[in-house]
């Protein structure tokens, strides 16, 4: 099963207390204070890793802990600080506190880690408050509460390239075709259930990735059909592919359609770059390509023709896609 959104109860180790404790050995006489310092609590962090693809772990654990830090003892012994606990999590989680709605993670590098909960300070013993005019001080600090916080964490799945559009407009076929990726496909709606990554080699050598997300429907942002929850997918996406069926009776107002979905959604993901492709052009209605290239040329969209089951214009395509993925990589990398 496929999770890409969980809620999680966070909360740092408390640190051990000081102690109050004074020297009693033979031949020392006035010993003093000797009482150690608590150990300060574990914190609790998130990991990212190449070794998962969904948060299903954190839909059966929904709370994580620290360890505690060990009181102080006699004889200046410090208590041991508590052990730290990692939650391991996929490389594109988003980690939001539930609370102030603040970013505290994005966890975009294998291997990134960052703390999302610290543990407590360890109490000082009564050793720390000996002076020339209280000799033998009778009290120590209590360790401090480690922080405690709710979180969402959501995985937002990093590919170059994302696919939209309204179900059965093709997405899946084409990943089908130019990837090893193997989607679900019927002639049914709502077929793909869940995002699907595909790698799709081109060039020498070479290759990007696209993500293919289930279909929306016009009101897809109130809820209707899987809602729009799915975008979250396609918002590190370098470019938008906008699938499109020329079978369709009315092409032009299918595209409006997801257009007006992606802008209710995000303006930041309506402004990235976005090629309209119209597929299934062995099966295109009387005029649908005509109406479709004039609404995508009038919205200042590039405009392609495929069909994923014929095979036609999809080789041209995927090396448009693959230069066009090839410079934003070096126009970023400037």
């Amino acid at each position: 099963m496929f999770i890409d959104y969980a809620t999680i109860h966070v909360e740092g180790g408390a640190g051990g207390r000081g102690c109050v404790a004074f020297r009693r050995e033979k031949y020392v006489p006035r010993g003093g204070p000797s009482g150690g310092d608590g150990g300060g609590g574990g914190s609790v962090w998130v990991e990212a890793t190449e070794s998962m693809n969904t948060l299903q772990h954190l839909r059966y654990k929904r709370e994580y802990k620290a360890d505690r830090g060990q009181h102080g003892e006699g004889s200046n012994r410090s208590g041991r600080t508590g052990s730290d606990t990692v939650i391991s999590l996929p490389v594109g989680s988003v980690v939001t506190d539930k609370v102030t709605g603040e970013i505290i993670a994005d966890l975009v590098e294998p291997g990134q880690r960052v703390r999302v909960a610290s543990g407590g300070r360890g109490g000082l013993g009564n050793q720390n408050f000996a002076s020339a005019t209280n000799q033998a001080p009778r009290y120590a600090q209590p360790g401090e509460a480690g922080e405690t916080r709710d979180l969402i964490v959501e995985l937002k799945l990093i590919a170059d390239i994302g696919l939209v559009g309204l179900p059965n407009a093709g997405k899946s076929t084409l990943i089908s075709v130019i990837s090893a990726a193997r989607p679900k496909i019927a002639d049914y709606p709502f077929t793909t259930l869940e995002p699907v990554l595909g790698v799709v080699p081109w060039g020498d050598l070479e290759s990007f990735v696209v993500a293919d997300i289930p279909g929306l429907i016009e009101g897809a942002h109130e809820g209707h059909g899987l809602g729009d929850r799915f975008l979250r997918h396609v918002e590190r996406c370098r470019m938008l592919v906008h699938m499109v069926d020329l079978s369709s009776e009315d092409p032009a107002r299918d595209a409006a359609v997801i257009t007006a979905e992606i802008r209710a959604y995000s303006d930041e993901l309506a402004r990235k770059p976005r090629i309209v492709c119209g597929t299934k052009l062995d099966a295109a209605s009387e005029g649908s390509s005509e109406k479709l290239r004039k609404w995508a040329e009038d919205g200042g969209f590039d405009y392609r023709e495929i069909s994923a089951v014929t095979g036609a214009g999809v080789d041209q395509f995927v090396y448009l896609l693959g230069g066009l993925v090839k410079s934003e990589e070096k126009a970023v990398s400037r």
